[in-house]
């Protein structure tokens, strides 16, 4: 009995100092409490106590609680100081000491009520049988395809995204106006939510390759063709339909005199002979049929064979450049540069030596003055990496330390991570400056990109102060390690103004902080916004083969279900994202039965069979 009651005294001790820590951070934070927005001021207090209480290790406290039947504080974060109480409160009346209640920043009943009127701010209202919304990343397609819309809402969708890095301002009001034609039309609410591309690092441009199409028609394992490629002529302001392999730029008087069945013959640029029927005119334009693989460069002379002809030739518009990409392999060697060169590969002599390296240009120069030899970098999401040789005010030197065995391309415009530099950029840019004073006129929310530290939510305070939109809905997108190292700071920022709310961007996070941890670190940013009553949205390859390609894989079901522990889980744009949207509304209708958060709801189990085991 003795032992036991030293064992109570000696737990209450250690619940006492876990508490008065946390009031300890509390009082030591208590401007930043103040300047918090009043809406957040329990929010923020709780998500100190919280803070306080993981700067101590408390597993051995947590199986000594266990062993007694008491809480083991795992599912506090919502309610610190409450659920440390609770648990002395116990403790207390086992060894019969007096109990000695304090004041509580956040009760076990204001934990939900505080994150729901938090969620529902932000993302509008609960929707029917599902207390998880979804958001869905628009296509480029929604700004000329109003019927798109209605079927994303029926579906489910709650929140639509638009993505400022694609698109410009008359694409984006196209879509807004397209929404709130279907919110009329369904009766269905929705939220919207745009991106700032944010200083995103990326690969410059690239040496522009021969104005050139290349046309492959479907061919089986043994080369034949299978299905004859569908080829749009029409004239160059005339998008083609979806089904449309290539696209042609044609005079418009030209095709005219053109009706289905006629022959079109050119010689492509490997002087081989070939013919396009056309098979069908539609508006503006024809679809015509292309049974073999063809070269067509800008100028390619069109001859039509026929006796009521008018113009018996012409000429291919103007086509787009190819892009010829670097291709890059283990232990070669790459030259980033400050100026906007064109990108090229790397040029060898006679006897396959290289003369001179494959280089291309860095979008932020900031990468150039806040880099150091021997931290590493990686392209295209990971898919290359490498280690910086040299550091230089005007161009890095990246020793490639992984790419594929037959070597990896990299292309313009594709993402650059540096998760060992702390690169620190203050303010906006100018394009997220302008953009966003189109934001503050037609959207609920704008998601800030790549935020790494806390004076980058202060320059967006600023902007939206002078902007008059102070009530615009904030969502921070943590997608590098920097940003989530910097995460407290972030929320006790941001939370500043309200609404606001944390985006978990999983793929460039998994690229900066490792494969290995992303399970890791997504779990510690739900923790965080958990203790902060803050929504959070779970991002980045939700059923995205589903969306992209008509059938999930398995893994991807387990990480939709784990999902629901998020407030709001987004989905990519994909030809089948409605299919996407309507397997993850039953994912997570199924799911919210079993679980909240981290807490397990322990409803009666509907698939094993339990009835026959009892009855045995």
């Amino acid at each position: 009995m003795a032992q036991s009651q030293e064992l109570y005294q000696e737990l209450i001790s250690q619940l006492d100092q876990l508490h008065q820590d946390a009031i300890t951070l509390e009082e030591k934070f208590a401007p930043a409490i103040q300047a918090v927005h009043p809406k957040f001021r329990k929010s923020a207090k709780n998500l100190l106590h919280y803070l306080a209480l993981r700067q101590h290790d408390i597993r051995d406290l947590q199986e000594q609680l266990a062993h007694l039947g008491l809480s083991s504080l795992g599912r506090s974060e919502g309610h610190v100081l409450a659920s440390l109480q609770a648990v002395r409160r116990q403790l207390c009346h086992m060894a019969e000491c007096p109990i000695s209640p304090k004041q509580l920043a956040v009760s076990f009943f204001e934990n939900r009520e505080l994150l729901a009127s938090h969620t529902e701010e932000l993302l509008g209202s609960k929707p029917e049988h599902r207390t998880t919304r979804i958001m869905v990343t628009l296509p480029s397609e929604a700004a000329d395809q109003y019927e798109l819309l209605p079927r994303l809402l029926k579906a489910g969708m709650n929140c639509a995204r638009i993505n400022c890095a694609h698109d410009d301002e008359k694409a984006w009001l196209k879509m807004i106006d397209n929404i709130h034609r279907a919110e009329k039309e369904t009766g269905i609410p929705c939220k919207i939510l745009m991106d700032l591309m944010g200083p995103k690092l990326r690969t410059g441009p690239l040496k522009e390759g021969p104005k050139l199409v290349v046309i492959h028609p479907s061919q089986d394992s043994l080369g034949q063709t299978t299905e004859a490629a569908k080829v749009w002529l029409a004239p160059s302001d005339v998008p083609p339909p979806k089904d449309a392999d290539a696209w042609l730029p044609l005079q418009e008087v030209w095709l005219a005199q053109l009706q289905e069945g006629d022959m079109l013959y050119f010689t492509d640029t490997r002087r081989r002979k070939r013919s396009l029927t056309v098979v069908r005119k539609e508006q503006g334009g024809l679809l015509a049929h292309l049974l073999k693989t063809s070269y067509i460069t800008t100028g390619t002379e069109l001859r039509l064979k026929g006796k009521h002809t008018t113009e018996k030739t012409t000429k291919v518009g103007e086509l787009k450049a190819l892009e010829l990409p670097i291709t890059l392999k283990k232990n070669s060697f790459l030259v980033l540069t400050r100026e906007p060169i064109p990108g090229e590969p790397a040029i060898y002599d006679d006897h396959g030596h290289v003369i001179e390296h494959a280089h291309i240009s860095c979008t932020l120069p900031e990468a150039f003055t806040q880099t150091k030899v021997g931290q590493p970098i990686l392209f295209n999401d990971g898919k290359i990496e490498g280690v910086l040789e040299e550091v230089t005010p005007d161009r890095l030197l990246v020793k490639i330390t992984y790419a594929s065995d037959t070597g990896s391309r990299l292309r313009a415009d594709q993402g650059i991570n540096l998760p060992e530099s702390k690169i620190h950029i203050t303010g906006l840019t100018e394009k997220d400056r302008q953009d966003l004073k189109f934001i503050a006129k037609h959207a609920d929310i704008v998601n800030l990109s790549f935020v790494n530290h806390a004076d980058t939510v202060e320059a967006l305070h600023q902007e939206l102060k002078e902007l008059h939109a102070t009530d615009l809905g904030i969502m921070l997108k943590i997608e590098t390690q920097e940003g989530f190292r910097n995460l407290p700071h972030l929320l006790l920022t941001v939370m500043k103004s309200y609404p606001a709310s944390i985006m978990i961007a999983r793929g460039d996070l998994a690229v900066e902080c490792g494969w290995q941890r992303l399970a890791e670190v997504q779990e510690e940013i739900l923790w965080l916004c958990e203790a902060a009553h803050i929504p959070v949205v779970w991002a980045t390859q939700v059923l995205e083969t589903l969306a992209k390609k008509g059938r999930p894989s398995r893994a991807e079901i387990t990480d939709a279900a784990m999902a629901q522990r998020a407030d709001c889980v987004m989905l990519n744009k994909g030809p089948h994202v409605v299919q996407a949207i309507e397997m993850l509304h039953d994912i997570l209708v199924r799911m919210q039965a079993h679980q909240h958060k981290k807490t397990s709801m322990l409803r009666s189990l509907h698939i094993s069979d339990l009835a026959n085991l009892i009855q045995a």
